[in-house]
């Protein structure tokens, strides 16, 4: 059965944000994995905290990456969801805005919002 434009336009954006989730962290985790001079520029020096940043940057990566596959709006609005409250937290919890990983983590969560409303507004329209 083919999708109706608004479903579409949803699924679309599903995409979008999971492909922007995983371009994003690929290159992320890897900084962090080989201690890149960036990274540590970027995130610090090698923490623990650094390390369990680690893990959850890998955690949505992998979900973003498996999500991909089934585009399912129930399963991929509370992994955005999720983004979108800690992204919109980290300036407050970095003290910056003008920091990179913040700026980039504003954009991002721009766009996972509109996914979100895009799911919801699908959501509201399912009979």
């Amino acid at each position: 059965m083919p999708l109706c434009g608004e479903e579409l336009q949803m699924k679309n954006m599903i995409r979008l944000s999971l492909i922007l989730n995983i371009l994003v962290l690929i290159p992320v985790c890897a900084g962090l994995l080989t201690h890149a001079v960036w990274a540590t520029d970027v995130y610090g020096a090698a923490t623990a905290a650094r390390g369990i940043l680690l893990s959850i940057y890998g955690a949505i990566l992998l979900v973003s990456t498996a999500l991909l596959f089934s585009l399912d709006p129930l399963q991929v609005a509370p992994l955005l969801l999720v983004q979108v409250i800690y992204k919109l937290t980290t300036p407050f919890s970095v003290g910056s805005f003008t920091n990179p990983v913040v700026i980039s983590n504003l954009v991002i969560a721009a766009v996972h919002i509109v996914t979100l409303s895009l799911i919801v507004r699908q959501a509201r329209h399912k009979p």
